[in-house]
């Protein structure tokens, strides 16, 4: 793949242009601190810590969502909270080369499908405006929670409060700190991804911000209609073309997906991303 590509992007993400948005891949590198496990983030390694290390059917090994609402049914919602807040709001990992590099730069806006908190923990010392997605819930019609971080604690605060200079982090699926809450079974991610294209789980200063913006979606896997869904709307207004999606072995349902989409597939991975940052040094030290 050609420098002058990555060159062109890297500068887009350094202005600000071009919107970062993590998929599961870009926490390769994140291991527990006691065991040396990797951490569960794509959909099967979830399905799996969810489920005591056991697969299960193969028709609920298709996605997370699918496997959640089978747990769901069997073991109440709370189960799967419960779940994920232990996974990633009570275990230790250690830090992603990606996150690292990002805590360097501090983009003003970043999208993070993934449900651990080493995005928040970039902006540990920064203020800034975290959105985080809900789903299923009676007292609004809004799926999202806006919180103000002061650069020691998180506030929840109204739309009309949030200051538009910080930078904005998006976790759509949701995040343990400051609250746990997650979009995780297929019956959250219909409710959620209904109200996504009503307009009603991104805040209107979001939508008047990405307008225009481009993306470069990095360790995010586009063959499952879940995440396909969410991404189309959340970039939503973006400029043409879309963006860039780093995948090295893309199937024919995500090369045609991405053709529609207007999104360049580059044949390039989360480590040749680091690598053309300049930032192949910590990454390997974190290998």
């Amino acid at each position: 793949m050609s420098a002058n590509v990555f060159s062109e992007i890297l500068n887009g993400l350094y202005e600000n242009q071009v919107v970062p948005y993590l998929g599961p891949g870009v926490l390769f590198d994140a291991k527990n601190k006691l065991s040396g496990q990797a951490m569960p983030a794509d959909s099967n390694s979830l399905i799996l810590a969810m489920n005591n290390g056991q697969p299960m059917a193969a028709k609920l090994m298709y996605e997370f969502p699918r496997a959640a609402m089978n747990m769901e049914l069997k073991k109440g919602r709370n189960f799967l909270g419960q779940f994920l807040t232990k996974l990633y709001g009570e275990t230790e990992w250690t830090r992603a080369a990606l996150h690292d590099w990002l805590a360097e730069w501090r983009p003003q806006y970043v999208i993070d499908i993934n449900r651990d908190t080493q995005l928040q923990d970039s902006y540990a010392d920064e203020e800034h405006t975290l959105v985080v997605g809900l789903a299923r819930i009676s007292a609004s019609h809004f799926r999202f929670k806006l919180y103000h971080f002061d650069g020691s604690d998180y506030f929840e605060i109204p739309q009309e409060q949030v200051d538009r200079r910080l930078p904005i982090l998006f976790k759509p699926m949701g995040t343990p700190k400051p609250e746990a809450n997650y979009v995780a079974s297929d019956a959250d991610y219909v409710d959620y991804i209904t109200e996504l294209m009503g307009g009603f789980a991104i805040p209107d200063f979001l939508k008047a911000y990405r307008k225009g913006k481009q993306y470069l979606f990095i360790g995010m896997p586009l063959n499952r209609d879940s995440e396909r869904m969410v991404m189309s709307d959340i970039s939503y207004d973006a400029a043409e073309p879309r963006g860039w999606v780093l995948n090295k072995n893309p199937t024919d349902k995500e090369i045609r997906f991405c053709s529609k989409m207007g999104l360049v597939i580059l044949d390039a991975g989360v480590e040749d991303l680091l690598n053309a940052a300049g930032f192949v040094d910590a990454y390997r030290q974190s290998a």
